[in-house]
């Protein structure tokens, strides 16, 4: 019985985990990769669109994205979405088409960038806790209930301990492999 409340709580953990890795995804590390605009949102006749869903994206070399919209009036709401956004790059626009080009990272964007990620690293870890509070919450109402023996919520309590201290350190190696891909170059 406890093993599947176990995997109601395991799934969310993952989840908060998967979250984390988007937002990492979404941080530019100096080299031209189209998650970076997975979170802008374009206002494309009044409604807040991905730019994924009203352009393609290309990226012709390490450096540049190209974003070239299906309908060419939305050129103009693509670039300020860009602007507004905190990319931090200029979009070049020709009429046709938005520009994108990437600089080298400074070292004082670089730490910058390293801030951010580990402010997304810190709330997946807090999404991760506050699951273990609920976890916790759900086994002491079980065993008020009787539903629960005193040793079955000592044990399960250890167990939800011992499985959000794994999925915290998956989130540390993940934000470990960021900061080295950050720092590198």
């Amino acid at each position: 019985m406890l093993k599947d409340e176990y995997k109601v709580f395991e799934e969310k953990m993952k989840k908060s985990i998967e979250s984390v890795s988007t937002d990492f995804a979404a941080v530019r590390a100096g080299r031209a990769n189209a998650a970076v605009l997975d979170r802008i949102l374009v206002d494309y006749y009044g409604t807040p669109t991905p730019i994924q869903q009203i352009a393609s994206i290309a990226s012709p070399d390490p450096r540049t994205l190209l974003i070239t919209p299906w309908d060419a009036t939305a050129v103009r709401a693509i670039e300020k979405a860009i602007l507004s956004s905190d990319l931090g790059i200029n979009p070049g626009n020709d009429g046709k088409s938005i520009r994108l080009a990437f600089p080298q990272l400074t070292e004082e964007r670089r730490k910058e960038l390293v801030k951010q990620i580990g402010k997304y690293a810190e709330g997946g870890k807090v999404a991760i806790r506050n699951i273990r509070r609920d976890a916790v919450e759900k086994f002491k109402a079980m065993k008020k209930t009787g539903e629960m023996t005193e040793d079955d919520m000592k044990l399960a309590e250890k167990d939800i301990q011992k499985m959000t201290d794994d999925m915290c350190k998956e989130i540390d190696k993940l934000l470990a492999a960021k900061e080295k891909e950050l720092m590198a170059v």
